[in-house]
């Protein structure tokens, strides 16, 4: 923020000609109910900005504005300072119909822009005079005596503990203190003061006056402004957490949600928590919010016996969920808030933590209905985040290791094997179409593969195992059809031709003969780019080449030559077991 802000003062962004001009309109970034604290915030602004202005708005209300500014120009203006935290997300372009006698910069007389001087006004004398408009200009006010450093001094020793632990929390937001929140004042608090009081136009003394004081404070809360902090008392999931009321509005009951969902543009959303359960269920709801399309990937996420805590960041949102296990029940919430709003999320979120009380009452499953919305895609009305593609592999030894098709994790960010993200690629060979992939900790196998060394008969019966429903199903599938050539349609040695009908969540599969034992592996299609093969034949990376490989990475595979003959289920069952579900993430 800091950044930007320092890029375009330096370039005369605020205050050059070309931006200050009449009839231009304004960014209003605050709204106080009282003058006092309007000048405040507005003397706050005027230490990061040049073109700040103040009116009152009515019915008691001030507004604190930047500009005036070109309305193309304003628009690219908000969304870059709204992106940076410098000012609040709830900011908007005005055309400044709205303001009245202006009281900021001190001094400063003259009419609202596009409003006609009372004096000249044709119906000014029929017009009643309102509280806002008959308030004296702020130079006619009388000036509040200015505090002397030993009585700045003076007042801040009379500050109790949470009073001064709340002061270095409001400069820890401003920016200039990083130290430990603790309520004594020392080098680097006093430090952080001094930089404050230069940031806002003050002498820096170290030692904040009581008007800084309140000024600083008033800065940090307006944050807050325009969200309708309400504590919010859900008797049917048991739990009472102050909310964000002026933009999320309570939704639809699905157990263990209750869904509170925006009302306006802001893309803001809340979840109460709420089910019954101990440590295991809370574990298991753990594994399945991170699943949630609402839940970005990538961030910081723990668990323990009695609680977790998930955070999610990408582009577009920030996500923060918790819950805990309290009185035989698992109770939290989760925060959902659009990107590039930190400072007011940071806050919000601070409030709900220390507001969150667990109430009498639980959500059971069984309270909702089922309905047409239900879906294997979606957990209690949420949607379920979806890899870029499902594909099938081989488990090849003990630990987990799995040979699958070069296509499965071709421009993957994350690859899974069934379920445990974060394998590794270890091998990956385009010419061959072969990968081979580590899982991330150890599996347990249900079955592992053994590779057939004899070469089969044209015409056998032969079995491919795979996902052609993705990840519908937690077993592999088995389809049958017959070997039409032990070769390519090119005369490649290293391929086998199916007449078999396959679908692309069997790629990677294991092919296998009527006694169980691994032919080869399911290639996506033909190894030409230009040639497409006719529906109903499927090419196969015969075993030997797949045996090559798995020794070249020091894996010693189960190997046989014997020919026998099994049943279509027991053939069945045996490829279920040696197939692992493959997904490629972002």
């Amino acid at each position: 923020m800091k950044r930007l802000l320092a890029a375009l003062l330096a370039t005369g962004f605020f205050s050059g000609p070309g931006w200050a001009q009449d009839g231009g309109v304004w960014l209003q970034v605050e709204a106080r109910p009282t003058l006092s604290q309007a000048e405040a915030r507005a003397r706050a602004y005027a230490g990061r900005f040049d073109a700040v202005s103040g009116y009152a708005l009515g019915s008691g209300w001030y507004g604190i504005a930047l500009g005036p500014y070109d309305p193309a120009e304003a628009r690219r203006l908000l969304g870059e300072l709204k992106a940076a935290g410098a000012i609040p997300g709830d900011a908007f372009v005005a055309d400044g119909t709205q303001y009245r006698s202006r009281f900021w910069p001190v001094g400063a007389r003259g009419d609202a822009p596009g409003r006609a001087s009372a004096a000249t006004a044709p119906d000014s004398a029929a017009a009643p005079e309102t509280e806002a408009t008959a308030a004296p200009a702020p130079s006619e006010l009388p000036a509040a005596p200015r505090e002397t450093l030993a009585e700045a001094r003076a007042s801040e020793a009379r500050l109790d503990r949470a009073a001064r632990e709340q002061l270095q929390v409001a400069l820890r937001w401003a920016g200039v203190y990083d130290a430990a929140i603790d309520g004594a004042f020392g080098a680097g608090t006093r430090a952080a003061m001094a930089e404050w009081q230069r940031q806002n136009g003050f002498e820096a003394t170290g030692v904040l006056s009581s008007t800084q004081r309140a000024a600083l404070i008033d800065a940090y809360e307006a944050v807050l402004d325009g969200l309708g902090l309400e504590l919010v008392s859900d008797d049917q999931a048991g739990i009472a957490v102050e909310m964000p009321t002026a933009l999320v509005a309570r939704g639809e009951v699905r157990p263990p949600f209750v869904h509170y969902d925006a009302t306006g543009d802001l893309d803001a959303q809340v979840l109460l928590i709420s089910q019954p359960g101990g440590a295991k269920r809370l574990a298991g709801l753990y594994e399945i919010m991170q699943t949630l399309e609402i839940v970005p990937p990538e961030g910081p996420r723990g668990l323990d016996a009695r609680s977790f805590v998930i955070e999610g960041a990408d582009a577009n949102r920030v996500t923060h969920v918790e819950a805990a296990v309290i009185d035989g029940a698992i109770k939290g919430f989760a925060l959902i808030w659009p990107a590039g709003d930190e400072g007011r999320r940071q806050r919000l979120l601070s409030r709900m933590q220390a507001s969150f009380a667990a109430r009498p009452g639980v959500l059971e499953p069984a309270a909702v209905p089922a309905d047409e919305a239900q879906s294997i895609d979606l957990v209690a009305g949420l949607e379920l985040r979806r890899p870029l593609r499902e594909r099938a592999g081989i488990f090849v030894d003990e630990a987990g290791t799995v040979a699958t098709a070069a296509e499965a994790v071709a421009g993957c960010g994350d690859v899974a094997i069934d379920g445990l993200r974060g394998a590794s690629v270890e091998m990956a060979d385009a010419a061959s179409g072969l990968a081979l992939l580590r899982p991330a900790a150890p599996l347990a196998p249900r079955g592992i593969a053994t590779f057939q060394t004899g070469v089969p008969r044209i015409g056998d019966k032969v079995a491919v195992a795979g996902f052609p429903y993705g990840g519908a199903l937690s077993l592999a599938t088995a389809t049958f059809g017959r070997l039409a050539d032990i070769r390519g349609p090119g005369g490649e040695e290293d391929l086998k031709r199916l007449e078999l009908k396959t679908q692309p969540g069997d790629v990677g599969g294991p092919v296998l003969d009527m006694g169980g034992a691994v032919l080869g592996l399911l290639l996506p299609g033909d190894r030409q780019e230009d040639r497409v093969l006719p529906d109903g034949v499927a090419l196969v990376l015969e075993s030997e080449t797949l045996l090559a490989a798995l020794d070249a990475a020091g894996i010693e595979a189960k190997r046989s030559e014997a020919r026998v003959e099994d049943t279509v289920q027991a053939v069945a069952r045996r490829a279920g077991e040696m197939t692992a579900l493959v997904s490629c993430w972002e």
